[in-house]
């Protein structure tokens, strides 16, 4: 058999594969060898004790007064848990362990809660000389094959650092066991077991270097995993948020005390096999280092991380036929007992909706939820063969869905998904704001609970997707043509978005008299999501990954080209893409918006009303104000997102088609025009005073900050310079200087075409930015911007300008608009006499 050194590098995609039989057999990885192990005499727990070692009699070490657990290894201690020791098993030598720190309770207030993951790292167990046991940090940077030459090499140039020696205290029976005292250990601030108190949220409220007294208040052993929970006393060093609105002041301090849980899992003795990453599909990835003997460079190889699913050995030949049948060993989510009882089933059938997309994959019943067995004694929450939804009593309206993976194949183990208290705010907010005008039922300030209940279902469900591997496909709404969004058939099959992975919450398009039900107006399960399981969990055989490999990309590239719904969009590592952005939806930002505000308009005339509560003081009024009007800019930032901008597409290969293509001319101008019409135009619509005067104080400038933010934006350098860049590559398709400059004009300074000139408040604003930003270009010195093209056609155009403005003073038609006009031409005039 071949085995292979691993030796973190960093998470990023996946890959996958399709089963295809009479394939040759698998190259099977297996663990790395034990180090060298030091002979100890077959009697040595009956004998005395040794002088030179330390080492006693087991009964003399293990007393009676200790309390033991056996599991993963072996756990004594003292009631008080003043004194811990542990028992290696000689078979556990070598064998690599998943180190996993979690909160287990934290202080109120800041902003860290319970299940919370802060540090997870890979260890291993081996006996050094002199009767001590070593336990060493297993890093995963580099993989060889030991049939290779380089196996050497890779072998001796990747040592695994030692993070704790502990002497034997006693031999077990047969000196098949060792007694070490891990009290020590576990207290010491700076062991493995306390290191992730230096997660960031944690150091940003707590001093972390002011832990101490850290205390064993909990030892728990399972077969798979041992787990340890240990307190320590600290000082927090700043108000959170939460904290700052009770009263704290930001700089408040205090005492605090932080409980963690640490995990120690044994990791699978037979690695699953990796499924090599293909970009073209979204999942999350592990990568490392592979060298080999053929290779004439290095690779970088990077396997999707997922669960185990693989057929029972008597369903094989069925599996192969296509007949569906049940996994050996299924997902099973359990539901956190302290999740209030009337949202427990809908997170249970957010999980079970999952269930059709990995029947796409050739199995069924993989995976379901159930509630926890409370009165069950047999079964732990700490047990590691156990996966939850957990909740937690927070005000953050979020929810996230992680998971625990082997980090040497991507395997995942388990999940703890976190689900936050105050998601339903967020989720009553986006669906009264995007879906009131089409659901009766979202015009009330506090919903049904069987309509928050199908809210929390389709959280749920996306949360479940990132346990399952899936990464966040922000692309996939743009792959649906807007005007299909207002049509039933079309949503009855394909849904408004193709992945429930999307940040596309609710069918926002859909008008009034399109009567869309409400069940159309939800994200689902779609056809990416489907296909991405497929791709991800698609049992291949007893076949290598570099066969898998080129199995799966030939079907991705064949799949794809069939149907661009399956399309994945990368907009977290590809943010220059505008396909893919959160929050939006369909192929034309545009006129999606254009719906979109139609349906705001709608909001907004009726938000007294659907906000109301007896007794209460305006707060949700006021809040869902705010909601319309970030609702609004997100459309606005879609829509600028398409100007100056290109579209990536991954390609195989072989595949003579472009990565990289520039956006439409038409379609950047368009968006233009949009920007003008909707947002230089100022939406009045937003500006409504008997709206204001309930919930805003005059002075707030909520419209006009963000009018000006987008002069800022359009104007900036990087823009400019980027603008350029795209004529030298893309000529006469890639919008000009002149056609960009025009279009802002029809906007923002429109009233300088008028017989008698009046500029209003809003406008006069966006011109003093328009000049701000120009000056701003032109005055600084850095040659990144003075030696760009940014600073030529910046000056260029604020001498246009200056022409025109001098024209306007005499037009004037009142006092505010000719000090404006004197005031820019002054500005102007000061710039170049400066210079």
């Amino acid at each position: 058999m071949k085995r292979y050194v691993y030796i973190p590098l960093v998470t990023v995609m996946a890959s996958c594969a399709v089963f295809k039989g009479g394939s040759k057999k698998s190259k099977k990885a297996a663990a790395p060898a034990p180090a060298a192990t030091t002979a100890t005499p077959a009697n040595a727990a009956a004998k005395g004790t040794n002088t030179k070692t330390g080492v006693k009699p087991y009964a003399s070490v293990v007393t009676k007064n200790l309390i033991t657990q056996e599991g993963l290894f072996t756990v004594h201690y003292t009631k008080e848990m003043d004194s811990v020791l542990f028992e290696i098993n000689q078979s556990l030598l070598g064998k690599d362990i998943l180190v996993i720190n979690r909160i287990k309770k934290a202080p109120g207030g800041l902003d860290i809660y319970p299940g919370e993951e802060m540090e997870n790292n890979m260890i291993v167990f081996d006996k050094g000389p002199n009767d001590v046991i070593r336990m060493r940090l297993r890093l995963i940077i580099s993989q060889a094959d030991s049939t290779d030459a380089i196996f050497r090499s890779v072998k001796e140039s990747n040592l695994d650092p030692i993070l704790a020696t502990f002497p034997i205290k006693a031999y077990g029976k047969d000196s098949a066991s060792y007694v070490i005292d891990a009290t020590k250990f576990l207290k010491d601030a700076n062991s493995i077991v306390n290191s992730g108190e230096n997660k960031a949220d944690i150091k940003k409220f707590l001093d972390v270097k002011s832990m101490k007294d850290h205390e064993v208040t909990s030892l728990l052993a399972f077969p798979q995993n041992v787990e340890i929970s240990i307190s320590k006393n600290g000082t927090i060093r700043g108000a959170s948020p939460i904290m700052q609105a009770l009263g704290a002041g930001a700089t408040y301090t205090g005492p605090a005390t932080l409980e963690t849980n640490t995990s120690f899992i044994a990791l699978p003795e037979k690695p699953m096999q990796s499924r090599i990453f293909d970009p073209r599909v979204g999942y999350f990835a592990d990568q490392h280092l592979k060298y080999g003997d053929d290779q004439q460079h290095a690779e970088m190889r990077k396997f999707v991380t997922k669960w185990r699913l693989e057929p029972k050995p008597e369903d094989l030949e069925k599996y192969k036929r296509g007949e569906l049948v049940e996994p050996q060993q299924p997902i099973v989510l359990y539901i956190d007992p302290a999740t209030p009882k009337q949202w427990r089933k809908y997170l249970i059938l957010g999980v079970n909706d999952w269930q059709k997309a990995f029947e796409q994959a050739g199995f069924k019943n993989a995976i379901s939820a159930k509630e926890w067995p409370e009165n069950d004694t047999t079964m732990h929450m700490e047990d590691v063969r156990y996966s939850f939804i957990n909740y937690f009593a927070s005000p953050v309206s979020n929810a996230y869905g992680p998971e625990v993976h082997d980090p040497r194949t991507g395997q995942i183990i388990q999940t703890h998904i976190g689900w936050y208290h105050n998601v339903m705010q967020v989720l009553n907010d986006w669906y009264m704001i995007q879906a009131g005008p089409n659901d009766p039922m979202a015009r009330k300030a506090k919903f049904d609970d069987e309509l928050m209940g199908q809210l929390i279902r389709f959280v749920s469900s996306h949360e479940v997707g990132h346990t399952l591997g899936l990464r966040h496909n922000f692309g996939s709404s743009s792959q649906t043509p807007v005007d299909s969004l207002r049509s039933i058939t079309w949503l009855k099959k394909h849904g408004h978005t193709a992945s429930i992975m999307d940040y596309a919450r609710f069918n926002y398009v859909a008008q009034p008299e399109d009567r869309i039900p409400q069940e159309l107006l939800f994200p689902r399960i779609g056809e990416y999501d489907t296909w991405a399981i497929e791709w991800g969990y698609k049992f291949t055989g007893d076949i290598t990954s570099e066969e898998d490999k080129k199995q799966m990309r030939k079907l991705v590239t064949s799949r794809i080209a069939a149907n661009n719904l399956l399309w994945f969009g990368d907009g977290e590592d590809r943010r220059f893409d505008p396909r893919c952005q959160t929050e939006d939806l369909g192929d034309d930002a545009a006129k999606a918006g254009t719906y979109g505000i139609k349906n705001l308009k709608r909001v907004v005339e009726h938000l007294p009303e659907w906000t109301y509560e007896e007794n209460a003081l305006r707060g949700g009024l006021k809040n869902k104000y705010e909601q319309v009007t970030q609702q609004y800019t997100r459309y606005v930032v879609h829509v600028l997102r398409y100007i100056v901008a290109i579209n990536y597409e991954s390609r195989i290969d072989g595949d003579t088609r472009p990565s990289y293509g520039i956006i439409p001319k038409a379609k950047q101008l368009s968006a233009l025009e949009w920007l003008n019409t909707e947002v230089f135009n100022t939406p009045d619509w937003l500006t409504n005073k008997k709206l204001l005067d309930m919930v805003v104080s005059p002075g707030d400038k909520t419209v006009g900050a963000m009018q000006i933010s987008l002069v800022n934006s359009l104007l900036d350098y990087k823009r400019l310079n980027y603008m350029v860049e795209l004529q030298k590559r893309y000529g006469k398709d890639a919008l000009t200087n002149d056609e960009f400059f025009a279009s802002l004009h029809k906007g923002v300074w429109s009233d300088l075409k008028n017989g008698s000139i009046k500029i209003d408040a809003f406008h006069r604003n966006m011109q003093k930015a328009y000049i701000g930003a120009l000056v701003k270009i032109i005055k600084d010195s850095t040659p990144e911007i003075s030696e760009s093209e940014a600073s030529g056609i910046a000056s260029s155009e604020i001498r246009n300008l200056r022409s025109q403005i001098k024209q306007a003073i005499g037009k004037s038609a009142d006092e505010a608009t000719k000090a404006h006009l004197i005031a820019l031409d002054e500005r102007i005039t000061m710039l170049y006499q400066k210079f």
